[in-house]
This record gives structure tokens, C-alpha cells and sequence, in this order.
């Protein structure tokens, strides 16, 4: 599933990611697209066990890629 969280004002994307978290099913991965680095995200996903790659794009975006971890 890929979430384009761009154009959005803060707190939305860290709420829209949330929430599609909560639908994935294991094994599922998560790709959002940001406007900016998402540091306050990243803090949460730790937290809440889930590991992650971010890669920052040409145009300056940033692109997460989110899944469970495992066990």
C-alpha cells in the first residue's frame, strides 16, 4: 500500500500513517511519501515495534517504507 502524504499540514500524515498501520496485515509493508522527514514518526513507529527505511527523494520528499516486525 503506498500513502502520498504530501501537501498535508502536520499532525495529518503521522495520523493518516497510524491509522493505515492498523489495516495492515503481517507481512504487508507500508510506503508513505512525505514532505519533509517524518522525526516525530519515527519516535512512534520505534515504540510501536515496526521497522523502517527512509530514502529521500530528488524533489526533496521523503519516502518511508514501513513493516511489521517479526514474531
Amino acid at each position: 500500500m503506498i500513502l502520498d502524504n504530501r501537501g498535508l499540514e502536520p499532525p495529518q500524515p503521522m495520523m493518516r500513517t497510524l491509522a493505515a498501520l492498523e489495516e495492515l496485515d503481517d507481512g504487508q509493508t507500508l510506503v508513505i511519501i512525505n514532505d519533509r522527514r517524518p522525526m516525530f514518526l519515527f519516535e512512534q513507529l520505534d515504540e510501536l515495534g515496526y521497522l523502517y527505511l527512509t530514502e529521500q527523494q530528488e524533489d526533496g520528499s521523503y519516502r518511508v517504507t514501513i513493516s511489521k516486525r517479526a514474531g
